[in-house]
């Protein structure tokens, strides 16, 4: 069935709709059920969803696509069969002084909203889907997915294997460009996540608030590095290194600048160029390096570094085998460190979501903590160093949708973590309880005991010394 016009999306939500609202209430056991149905579809056809990544991106590491992709999916699947019970269990919540005695009760009850739509990105098209799909279902919800057209493989196939194991009342998929995704957004959803870029986030938002549909933005930024002077700089730029190189950093989360001491530049410069090259000896023709995505991003990425030397920046470019990669039919690109950069350079205003890494000098903490801080939130910052009091320095000077301490990427991977943005780079978060609840409502529940407590308190009128009773001892 053609699924991309605004008419027939909008009448398979509601088909959703209907169907969770006649099931309820439903059991954990299906729930659960539906999680397992997840788990099975990766089990079964991991392999096959990892070699369509690859056929998407030009090459891509199976390996990589199955460690980056489907492993973190199905660490969430099972993280949320785990914990479903938990989550799900009513809050008692207290009462004030004296309706507990009264015998009043209060509790807050985790129920689902109802559908929830979730548009996944390109860079990691399969672990961004069945995340989010993991905790929603969890939750009690039914799922409208809009993968992204740029995995257009790999989108395809999961969209054919969700239609096995899943009836579409329950997880249906929704394949199709740009004008697609915007008529998608513009569904009276329960809920609506989306995971992308910034500037896209704000069309998703002012699409959803015309329904009013509460919004998840997983966006990106500018995550910067803070290497300390007391980090070991050997160990800490090889974890640099390989966070920025995995996935030729089109990641959210990677290391999108550095911030070191102006004594260590170079030194921080050679012990990166020598953790790439060990890392990737070459790269046209190595299995585990990643293509950029398409031409146009990699045409991007160029041009980001040609206005930064055209501004005075030095490029200095980490290619260990001398390869002419402007000669590859590809879309390959090795990492480009860039020194001696500023704010006039575009590469320091856009999220580089590439194999490009600019480098900026500090000659005290406070004026590396300024320089984050004089720019939007980003959605990771990474510290490195032994000295405790300089690390909460960092952490309580600065806001950040996240940290990781001595390495980059590592918050992302805890799932009992919340992950998510702050400002520009997002708002609200998924993984661990903080996920399940985003797919939830809280649902406040007040039992009012067989006692008059209007009568008691003075509430009702004609007021008198009960209502003054009342307010002597309230308002203080």
């Amino acid at each position: 069935m053609d699924l991309t016009g605004k008419d027939p999306m909008r009448a398979l939500l509601e088909r959703q709709r209907a169907a969770f609202t006649a099931a309820r209430p439903e059991p954990l056991r299906l729930r659960h059920d539906r999680l397992e149905r997840c788990a099975a579809l990766l089990i079964e056809h991991g392999e096959a969803l990892a070699a369509a990544m690859s056929e998407d991106f030009g090459h891509r590491s199976l390996d990589q696509s199955m460690l980056g992709d489907v492993l973190p999916a199905m660490s969430m699947i099972r993280l949320s069969q785990k914990n479903l019970k938990r989550w799900s269990k009513p809050e008692r919540r207290g009462l004030a002084f004296p309706l507990g005695l009264l015998g009043a009760r209060a509790e807050v009850r985790y129920e689902p909203k109802g559908v929830v739509g979730i548009v996944s990105p390109w860079n990691f098209p399969v672990g961004l889907t069945f995340a989010p799909l993991a905790q929603a279902l969890a939750a009690g919800n039914r799922v409208m997915l809009k993968p992204s057209e740029f995995t257009a493989a790999t989108s395809a196939l999961m969209a054919e294997l969700f239609a096995r194991y899943f009836p579409e009342d329950e997880v249906a998929v929704i394949l199709g460009g740009a004008d697609v995704g915007q008529s998608f957004c513009e569904l009276p959803f329960d809920h609506l996540l989306f995971t992308g870029a910034t500037a896209v986030g704000k069309h998703v938002m002012r699409a959803a608030a015309e329904n009013l549909v509460p919004v998840t933005l997983e966006l990106g930024g500018k995550s910067p590095v803070i290497l300390g002077r007391s980090a070991d700089i050997t160990r800490a730029v090889g974890r640099i290194a390989l966070g920025k190189m995995m996935n030729a950093g089109q990641i959210c989360l990677a290391p999108d600048y550095l911030l070191v001491p102006h004594e260590a530049e170079g030194a921080v410069i050679q012990a990166l160029t020598a953790s790439v090259s060990s890392m990737y000896p070459a790269m046209l023709a190595n299995d585990d390096y990643a293509s950029v995505i398409n031409r146009r991003h990699r045409d991007r990425l160029t041009a980001l570094v040609a206005d930064a030397q055209a501004a005075g920046a030095e490029a200095i470019v980490v290619n260990p085998a001398g390869e002419d990669f402007d000669a590859s039919n590809g879309n390959k690109l090795p990492l480009t460190i860039l020194r001696g950069v500023n704010d006039t350079m575009q590469v320091m205003h856009e999220e580089i979501f590439g194999p490009v890494l600019p480098i900026m000098t500090y000659h005290t903490i406070e004026r590396a903590i300024d320089y984050v801080n004089a720019h939007p939130r980003p959605l990771g910052l990474y510290y490195f160093g032994e000295d405790g009091r300089e690390r909460e320095q960092v952490l309580r000077g600065t806001i950040s949708g996240g940290v990781t301490v001595n390495d980059v990427l590592f918050h992302v991977s805890a799932d009992e973590l919340p992950f998510g943005g702050v400002g520009a780079s997002g708002m609200g978060s998924y993984h661990g309880i903080e996920g399940f609840r985003t797919f939830s409502h809280a649902r406040a529940v007040y039992r009012q005991p067989k006692i008059d407590v209007a009568g008691l308190a003075g509430l009702r009128p004609p007021y008198g010394a009960a209502a003054r009773r009342t307010l002597k001892m309230k308002v203080k």
